[in-house]
């Protein structure tokens, strides 16, 4: 009887052992994306389907896109989601990445203190609107972190004829994500350029930051070259035995499915009164020509 008991509640104490051992832990996929995709909330409304249909996890590391692709080089990461086409397409032409998938796009914006100092309201392009604040020496908030966002406005800066000293007194680079920017440049009366989904979703906490060049909505914005496209690129298998590739390349079809495009779609458009990314796969513009 004694044995009997001793046998019973040995098997009851090792039983959530065994059951533990027998469970596996869920498979880990590394998304590196930008900080928009984070800061903006998309992330965490649309990966839980994710996670419950694949029995995964994701571990998202937010940072600007050079970073992204560095982490991808480096085989820290399984797969990218960013917005910068032409180092995307250097990615993958070295071999870092095995193809380019569209995923969705939104627009950038530059936004400012409301009285606008520098007159960036009045400016017909962004590269116009940049010239203006460098003749008047307004304050201007750079991420300055390698980011897309980063080189969109080095692109500009180009167009309008300008090299911007980093030394220079009403010239800021940060090294910043875009949240901190946006805070930083609300809190010294400075413009900076932003995506516009991240601003939407800051808005509240940036007083006197508003708007200047780049309209209300992106069917209003005047400069195509302001245009964000986002794409999501599995890295290479080769670069390290531990990269989930099938997992990653589960993550590309689930991304760029209708399903998902359409959760993409619906994205702000309750709180803010226009979705904050528009979807943009190839499955989303074959339906939606």
């Amino acid at each position: 009887m004694l044995f009997r008991r001793a046998a019973t509640l040995l098997a009851l104490l090792l039983s959530p052992l065994l059951a533990a051992c027998g469970r596996a832990d869920p498979p880990t996929l590394r998304l590196a994306t930008t900080t928009s995709t984070e800061d903006s909330g998309l992330l965490q409304a649309i990966l839980p389907d994710f996670q419950a249909r694949y029995g995964a996890r994701v571990e998202v590391v937010a940072v600007g896109t050079g970073q992204a692709l560095a982490l991808g080089e480096a085989g820290d990461a399984d797969v990218l989601l960013v917005h910068d086409p032409a180092r995307e397409q250097a990615f993958v032409a070295a071999g870092h990445g095995t193809a380019r998938y569209p995923v969705m796009y939104n627009d950038f914006v530059i936004v400012g203190p409301a009285a606008d100092p520098a007159g960036v309201a009045q400016t017909p392009t962004a590269a116009q609107a940049l010239a203006a604040i460098a003749r008047a020496q307004a304050p201007w908030a750079s991420r300055g972190d390698q980011s897309g966002t980063h080189s969109k406005e080095l692109a500009l800066w180009r167009a309008a004829g300008i090299t911007p000293n980093p030394q220079a007194p009403w010239y800021a680079s940060l090294g910043q994500g875009m949240g901190p920017t946006l805070i930083y440049a609300a809190e010294q009366g400075a413009y900076t350029l932003s995506d516009r989904a991240t601003y939407l979703a800051m808005a509240a906490r940036l007083e006197g930051l508003a708007i200047l060049f780049g309209g209300p909505s992106i069917e209003q914005n005047p400069d195509p070259a302001l245009y964000n496209p986002y794409s999501v690129i599995p890295v290479n298998p080769g670069k390290d035995a531990a990269i989930q590739y099938e997992l990653a390349m589960q993550f590309v079809e689930w991304i760029t499915s209708l399903p998902t495009q359409q959760r993409i779609a619906d994205y702000g458009l309750e709180q803010y009164g226009q979705p904050l990314f528009y979807p943009d796969s190839e499955l989303w513009r074959a339906q939606n020509p």
